[in-house]
């Protein structure tokens, strides 16, 4: 049996990442849709840490059952392995097919590819290392460990997680500059380590989620947002180093939405708004990047934006509001979409 609140914030969030993704004009955008360009925390870098969160919500939710069922560790490995691998491959693809289509430089990594990756590593955590305890402390080393190895120093370009970048990944980063070979990866291969913590959070969640605990999720998502924000005093909250405060404050207030939405969807009844994005996630975001390649490859998103939503809206409500309505239709086309698929029973699994 699925939880709705789970799918629900689960959408919610894919359709958030569209909004995000998507800007008409990347010259105009309102603040609260941009990611902080540092240090600090916009609404906007809080939308893939709590998809992650419910990666892992979803992974012990799943695992669990079969654990307590009694299924065999090994077959279960394999198939977590696998899916990890296969979203993995999904997201060089995706990056692949951008590269030829707005003719940029390959990148490596992404946001399906640390997905891929955390997923695989938070399963493993899941089959052999069942209990509260040991998650737990797992946890705690992540973070504490990922806190020692940057050193207090979380400048851009100084920072141990961009100079490993700039060793291993350089012209294959995110950003690349090749006058002084310096590279920054936001999806990183040090920072992907904290970014498995935000997983493994999410895994006790799922369990106090499991068990009915509804007001201790709530608690630990307040505890955990205290804990991060006084944390970021020391250590600042940075989405692109995923810092160990940054998995903190994000994570708890995704416990907090998940405790909401569960209260108000699976307790008393309220329409399971973003069910049908969420249960098809990863097709929407897959798809949604392939509509954008399609657009800028085909020549028609510059006049699709500046006849449709620039030239009719920006001299009345100003140029950020038409680029956030160009995001805004754009996230629309793929939730109809989306309905309209968990209406017939479509589902697309990886």
């Amino acid at each position: 049996m699925r939880i709705n609140s789970v799918d629900a914030v689960r959408g919610l969030t894919v359709a958030a990442m569209l909004l995000v993704n998507d800007a008409g004009d990347w010259s105009h955008i309102y603040p609260w849709l941009e990611h902080a360009h540092w240090h600090g925390c916009t609404p906007a870098d809080f939308i893939f840490p709590v998809f992650m969160l419910i990666v892992g919500v979803s992974l012990q939710l799943a695992l669990g059952r079969q654990l307590d069922a009694g299924a065999r560790s090994a077959p279960l490995a394999r198939a977590v392995l696998l899916r990890g691998a296969r979203i993995v491959l999904l997201g060089v693809a995706l990056n692949l097919v951008s590269m030829w289509a707005m003719d940029a430089h390959f990148r490596l990594l992404g946001v399906l590819q640390r997905t891929g990756i955390c997923f695989a590593a938070a399963g493993l955590i899941a089959i052999y290392l069942p209990g509260a305890r040991a998650q737990w402390a797992v946890l705690a080393a992540t973070l504490l460990g990922y806190w020692a190895l940057l050193h207090g120093n979380v400048e851009p370009n100084l920072n141990l997680a961009d100079r490993i970048d700039t060793a291993l990944l350089g012209p294959l980063s995110y950003q690349y500059d090749a006058a002084t070979g310096l590279a920054h990866e936001p999806e990183g291969i040090l920072s992907t380590l904290p970014s498995l913590a935000t997983v493994i959070l999410g895994m006790r969640a799922a369990e106090l989620l499991r068990h009915g605990r509804i007001g201790a999720l709530a608690a630990a998502g307040a505890a955990a947002m205290l804990i991060g924000g006084l944390w970021s005093l020391a250590l600042p909250l940075n989405k692109q180093l995923w810092t160990s405060s940054f998995v903190l404050w994000t994570g708890g207030f995704g416990m907090l939405a998940i405790a909401l939405a569960y209260q108000l969807l699976d307790v008393r009844g309220w329409p399971p708004l973003g069910r049908a994005m969420g249960v098809n996630a990863i097709a929407a975001y897959a798809g949604s990047w392939l509509a954008s390649c399609a657009l800028a490859a085909s020549g028609v998103m510059g006049p699709l934006y500046e006849n449709g939503f620039r030239a009719p809206l920006a001299p009345v409500f100003g140029p950020e509001f038409a680029s956030a309505a160009f995001a805004a239709a754009f996230t629309a086309v793929f939730w109809l979409a989306m309905a309209y698929a968990y209406k017939r029973g479509w589902r697309v699994t990886i």
